[in-house]
């Protein structure tokens, strides 16, 4: 690939926002990084307003964008939803999967998002019968991320149970491979490749039965991959675990091996203090969502403090109510301050760090996630001349990103030093909303 100069009219390069920086790309890789360029170099494509890296979507169930408006109807519970979208989840096949999963990466990169990771556990076909391919749902996501020009983390998923070792329900057929050995069996024919990283995911400890924790673990530890869990979502989860084993999902993950720097706890909502030191001293990250959080009336997770014990943080859209990462940045500070009543637990550049390195980190994509020589060339950048973000000083920007902006003031997304996003239009989804509409309008047929 012949070398490409981006100049960023402003840049945050991780503390700091800089005017007047210039990359190299080659390769998709960043080459060099050259502050103090004034104009931009002759050649370079021009970038205006606020350069970021990529963001991180940490937690995504395509498949759920399909609720968006149809589940604010009337009232209920995490419960009553879920069963709205075992409704969506029985009609999807790998082809209507395929199309609805490509409308709604492309979405993301619209919103500045340059990797996600896709917490799979829709694998089967209607009653479970496999599919000719064992992993044709999961290639469809593959094969969707790359057509939206996305990087995928796709955590395929064993969900064994429909609680604490109960055989799964009607609706649940389609997810389970009936032991956790099944699973390994099956994942085992994904591979890594150009774009894609393949990692685990234990869907929550109700879903997987304490003696196959393990299974999955060590499965995610040989192969050096993320590993991410639904953890304490829901207080009845906890009861339940309480009732099943004498402990809490956390101390159950614990004992078997779960926890370690390269797993990802998803919400860690309702947690004890005892919880939050073993998510801490063991490494494991936390992600946060809390747009779908507050949709579901889950909580307020205590991401403050896990990150004090040191929990790293990232965050993610999961059910897609909305899909922007800045939001979810501003929703973690904005809903520590409702908590606690005071303001300022996070800086814009600690909540950006979230939603770039440490989301990409969480992802097994640790070359991503800074504007530094070296890097994966995903980035994105965002206007500061909006209704939204005009007025602010430059300096300032990162603020106005975090505080003020929305996916709608996305103007570019760079991704391996390819325009996926110019001037916010998709490059090869040129009419996003037609496709989401198509896509999700063939479910109900």
């Amino acid at each position: 690939m012949p070398l490409t100069t981006y100049w960023l009219e402003h840049a945050w390069l991780g503390t700091n926002v800089e005017p007047g920086v210039a990359l190299d790309v080659t390769d998709g890789r960043i080459t060099a990084v050259r502050t103090g360029t004034a104009a931009p170099p002759p050649g370079a494509v021009a970038l205006r307003g606020l350069t970021i890296p990529g963001l991180a979507n940490a937690h995504s169930h395509a498949f759920h964008r399909a609720l968006r408006g149809t589940v604010q109807v009337g009232s209920g519970t995490f419960w009553t939803w879920r069963e709205v979208m075992y409704t969506v989840a029985q009609r999807l096949t790998p082809d209507s999967y395929f199309a609805l999963a490509r409308a709604v990466y492309a979405e993301m990169a619209l919103a500045g998002i340059t990797s996600v990771g896709e917490f799979h556990y829709l694998h089967h076909g209607p009653g479970g019968t496999p599919y000719a391919d064992p992993n044709a749902m999961g290639e469809a996501l593959i094969a969707a991320a790359a057509e939206a020009g996305i990087r995928i983390t796709l955590l395929d998923t064993a969900y064994l149970s429909s609680g604490f070792g109960a055989a799964p329900e009607r609706h649940q057929l389609r997810f389970t491979d009936g032991t956790a050995d099944a699973w390994a069996e099956r994942a085992d024919w994904l591979k890594d490749r150009d774009g894609v990283r393949v990692g685990a995911a234990i869907h929550s400890v109700r879903a997987v039965p304490a003696d196959q924790l393990a299974t999955v673990a060590r499965w995610a530890r040989d192969r050096e991959a993320p590993l991410h869990v639904h953890l304490s979502e829901q207080t009845a989860e906890n009861d339940a675990c309480l009732a099943a084993h004498g402990m809490t999902p956390t101390q159950l993950l614990a004992e078997h091996g779960v926890l370690d720097a390269r797993t990802t706890g998803v919400h860690n909502t309702h947690l004890t203090d005892g919880d939050i030191a073993l998510l801490g001293s063991s490494a494991t990250g936390t992600c946060m969502c809390p747009t779908t959080e507050r949709d579901l009336a889950d909580g307020i997770g205590p991401a403050a403090a896990l990150q004090r014990e040191g929990s790293p943080l990232s965050l993610g859209s999961d059910s897609h109510a909305v899909i922007d990462l800045l939001e979810e940045a501003r929703a973690m500070e904005l809903n520590e301050r409702l908590r606690t009543r005071t303001r300022g637990h996070w800086t814009a550049a600690a909540l950006l760090r979230a939603a770039t390195a440490d989301g990409h980190a969480a992802l097994g994509w640790q070359e991503a996630g800074a504007l530094e020589q070296g890097a994966l060339a995903d980035f994105t950048t965002i206007a500061l001349d909006s209704v939204r973000t005009a007025g602010p000083a430059p300096r300032l920007a990162a603020e106005t990103a975090v505080f003020a902006a929305s996916a709608a003031d996305v103007r570019h997304t760079v991704v391996g030093g390819r325009h996926v996003v110019r001037d916010g239009v998709h490059h090869s989804v040129p009419d996003v909303g037609r496709a989401l509409a198509d896509s999700i309008a063939a479910l109900r047929d």
